[in-house]
Protein backbone atom coordinates (compact mmCIF):
# COMPACT_ATOMS: atom_id res chain seq x y z
CA UNK A 1 0.00 0.00 0.00
CA UNK A 2 0.95 3.90 -0.57
CA UNK A 3 2.54 5.35 2.73
CA UNK A 4 0.62 7.98 4.48
CA UNK A 5 0.51 11.43 3.04
CA UNK A 6 4.16 11.99 3.33
CA UNK A 7 4.59 10.01 -0.13
CA UNK A 8 4.68 11.54 -3.59
CA UNK A 9 3.05 9.53 -5.92
CA UNK A 10 4.70 10.55 -10.13
CA UNK A 11 3.19 9.16 -12.96
CA UNK A 12 4.95 10.47 -16.43
CA UNK A 13 6.19 9.72 -19.70
CA UNK A 14 9.75 9.13 -18.96
CA UNK A 15 12.57 9.51 -22.38
CA UNK A 16 15.88 8.22 -23.53
CA UNK A 17 18.25 9.77 -20.35
CA UNK A 18 15.29 10.53 -17.91
CA UNK A 19 14.86 7.09 -16.57
CA UNK A 20 16.87 4.39 -14.87
CA UNK A 21 16.66 1.39 -17.84
CA UNK A 22 17.86 -0.61 -14.83
CA UNK A 23 15.43 -0.12 -12.50
CA UNK A 24 12.98 -0.13 -14.71
CA UNK A 25 13.65 -3.81 -16.42
CA UNK A 26 13.70 -4.70 -12.28
CA UNK A 27 10.51 -3.71 -11.70
CA UNK A 28 9.39 -5.70 -15.04
CA UNK A 29 10.82 -8.58 -13.91
CA UNK A 30 9.12 -8.55 -11.31
CA UNK A 31 5.78 -8.01 -12.16
CA UNK A 32 5.14 -9.91 -15.26
CA UNK A 33 4.70 -12.85 -13.87
CA UNK A 34 1.74 -12.11 -11.91
CA UNK A 35 0.04 -11.78 -15.23
CA UNK A 36 1.08 -15.05 -16.01
CA UNK A 37 -1.28 -18.45 -15.79
CA UNK A 38 0.10 -20.30 -12.99
CA UNK A 39 0.27 -22.87 -15.52
CA UNK A 40 3.27 -20.88 -17.90
CA UNK A 41 6.65 -22.86 -16.88
CA UNK A 42 9.12 -20.53 -15.11
CA UNK A 43 11.59 -21.20 -17.86
CA UNK A 44 9.06 -19.52 -20.85
CA UNK A 45 8.45 -16.88 -18.07
CA UNK A 46 12.33 -15.86 -18.31
CA UNK A 47 12.59 -16.67 -21.60
CA UNK A 48 10.13 -13.58 -22.35
CA UNK A 49 11.67 -11.44 -19.51
CA UNK A 50 15.03 -12.02 -21.07
CA UNK A 51 13.79 -11.46 -24.62
CA UNK A 52 11.32 -8.13 -24.17
CA UNK A 53 12.23 -6.88 -21.07
CA UNK A 54 15.89 -6.20 -20.41
CA UNK A 55 17.67 -2.43 -19.67
CA UNK A 56 19.01 -2.67 -23.30
CA UNK A 57 15.13 -3.43 -24.72
CA UNK A 58 13.83 -1.01 -22.58
CA UNK A 59 16.72 1.76 -24.03
CA UNK A 60 15.13 0.65 -27.55
CA UNK A 61 12.04 1.15 -26.46
CA UNK A 62 12.52 4.25 -25.20
CA UNK A 63 14.36 5.61 -28.38
CA UNK A 64 11.50 4.07 -30.99
CA UNK A 65 9.01 7.62 -31.67
CA UNK A 66 6.66 4.95 -31.60
CA UNK A 67 6.58 4.30 -28.25
CA UNK A 68 5.70 5.89 -25.05
CA UNK A 69 6.73 4.39 -21.69
CA UNK A 70 5.17 5.65 -18.33
CA UNK A 71 5.97 5.14 -15.03
CA UNK A 72 4.34 5.62 -12.25
CA UNK A 73 6.89 6.38 -9.18
CA UNK A 74 6.48 6.54 -5.58
CA UNK A 75 9.05 9.26 -4.08
CA UNK A 76 11.16 8.93 -7.14
CA UNK A 77 10.92 4.93 -6.69
CA UNK A 78 9.28 3.21 -9.77
CA UNK A 79 6.36 1.00 -9.39
CA UNK A 80 5.25 -0.03 -12.19
CA UNK A 81 5.10 1.23 -15.83
CA UNK A 82 2.88 1.03 -18.95
CA UNK A 83 3.93 1.34 -22.70
CA UNK A 84 1.62 2.45 -25.53
CA UNK A 85 2.54 1.48 -29.86
CA UNK A 86 0.99 3.48 -32.15
CA UNK A 87 -0.96 1.24 -34.52
CA UNK A 88 -2.40 -2.45 -34.81
CA UNK A 89 0.78 -4.48 -36.26
CA UNK A 90 0.40 -7.59 -38.29
CA UNK A 91 -1.23 -9.99 -36.28
CA UNK A 92 -4.64 -10.39 -38.16
CA UNK A 93 -6.68 -11.38 -35.39
CA UNK A 94 -5.98 -7.65 -34.10
CA UNK A 95 -6.34 -6.02 -37.06
CA UNK A 96 -10.24 -7.84 -36.90
CA UNK A 97 -10.63 -7.32 -33.93
CA UNK A 98 -9.67 -3.53 -33.97
CA UNK A 99 -11.78 -1.78 -35.98
CA UNK A 100 -11.64 1.60 -34.82
CA UNK A 101 -8.64 3.37 -36.12
CA UNK A 102 -6.10 5.19 -35.62
CA UNK A 103 -5.22 3.13 -32.59
CA UNK A 104 -2.63 2.46 -30.02
CA UNK A 105 -1.52 -0.53 -28.48
CA UNK A 106 -1.70 -0.71 -24.40
CA UNK A 107 1.10 -3.59 -24.69
CA UNK A 108 2.58 -3.35 -20.95
CA UNK A 109 1.03 -2.08 -17.84
CA UNK A 110 2.76 -3.70 -14.83
CA UNK A 111 2.67 -2.88 -11.09
CA UNK A 112 4.36 -4.57 -8.01
CA UNK A 113 2.26 -6.14 -6.06
CA UNK A 114 2.47 -4.16 -2.98
CA UNK A 115 1.14 -1.29 -4.70
CA UNK A 116 -2.22 -3.08 -6.08
CA UNK A 117 -5.54 -1.52 -5.19
CA UNK A 118 -4.04 1.67 -3.73
CA UNK A 119 -5.05 3.80 -7.16
CA UNK A 120 -1.75 3.81 -8.68
CA UNK A 121 -3.26 1.55 -11.77
CA UNK A 122 -5.93 3.78 -12.06
CA UNK A 123 -3.44 7.27 -12.37
CA UNK A 124 -1.27 5.08 -14.80
CA UNK A 125 -4.18 4.34 -16.98
CA UNK A 126 -5.39 7.48 -16.78
CA UNK A 127 -2.05 9.08 -17.69
CA UNK A 128 -1.61 6.34 -20.40
CA UNK A 129 -5.43 7.07 -22.37
CA UNK A 130 -4.46 10.79 -21.91
CA UNK A 131 -1.09 9.89 -23.87
CA UNK A 132 -3.17 8.07 -26.42
CA UNK A 133 -5.35 11.04 -27.22
CA UNK A 134 -2.56 13.26 -27.19
CA UNK A 135 -1.64 11.11 -30.40
CA UNK A 136 -4.67 11.35 -31.88
CA UNK A 137 -5.84 7.76 -31.52
CA UNK A 138 -9.47 7.31 -31.38
CA UNK A 139 -9.01 3.61 -29.78
CA UNK A 140 -6.65 1.90 -27.13
CA UNK A 141 -6.50 -1.86 -27.43
CA UNK A 142 -4.41 -4.81 -25.55
CA UNK A 143 -4.07 -8.60 -25.07
CA UNK A 144 -4.88 -9.73 -21.47
CA UNK A 145 -4.43 -13.44 -20.81
CA UNK A 146 -7.73 -15.34 -20.90
CA UNK A 147 -6.70 -16.63 -17.73
CA UNK A 148 -5.93 -12.94 -16.04
CA UNK A 149 -9.26 -12.41 -14.31
CA UNK A 150 -8.08 -9.68 -11.90
CA UNK A 151 -6.54 -7.59 -15.04
CA UNK A 152 -10.20 -8.24 -17.06
CA UNK A 153 -11.91 -6.71 -14.49
CA UNK A 154 -9.55 -3.57 -14.29
CA UNK A 155 -9.67 -2.89 -17.68
CA UNK A 156 -13.26 -3.55 -17.55
CA UNK A 157 -13.91 -1.00 -14.95
CA UNK A 158 -11.26 1.69 -17.12
CA UNK A 159 -14.14 1.05 -20.41
CA UNK A 160 -12.28 -1.32 -22.01
CA UNK A 161 -14.39 -4.62 -23.80
CA UNK A 162 -14.06 -7.75 -25.26
CA UNK A 163 -13.77 -7.36 -28.92
CA UNK A 164 -11.51 -11.17 -30.35
CA UNK A 165 -9.19 -13.25 -29.02
CA UNK A 166 -5.50 -13.73 -30.48
CA UNK A 167 -2.60 -15.85 -29.33
CA UNK A 168 0.61 -14.55 -27.78
CA UNK A 169 3.94 -16.47 -27.42
CA UNK A 170 5.29 -16.99 -23.69
CA UNK A 171 8.88 -18.38 -24.47
CA UNK A 172 8.04 -21.70 -26.38
CA UNK A 173 4.24 -21.67 -24.87
CA UNK A 174 1.21 -20.57 -26.78
CA UNK A 175 -0.62 -18.15 -24.54
CA UNK A 176 -4.45 -17.11 -25.40
CA UNK A 177 -5.85 -13.85 -25.03
CA UNK A 178 -8.61 -11.54 -24.83
CA UNK A 179 -8.12 -8.69 -27.16
CA UNK A 180 -9.89 -5.45 -25.62
CA UNK A 181 -10.62 -2.23 -26.98
CA UNK A 182 -11.86 1.48 -25.72
CA UNK A 183 -12.51 3.96 -28.32
CA UNK A 184 -11.40 7.36 -27.04
CA UNK A 185 -13.91 10.09 -26.65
Amino acid sequence: MIPAESATLAVRVVTTGSVDTDELAAVAARAFPLACPPTTPPENIASFIDANLTAERFAEYLANPRRAVLTAALDGRIIGYAMLIRGVGDDPDVARAVDVRPAAELSKMYLLPDYHGAGVSRALMDHTLATAEDWSARCVWLGVNQANQRAQRFYAKSGFKIGGTRTFHVGARREHDYVMLRVLA
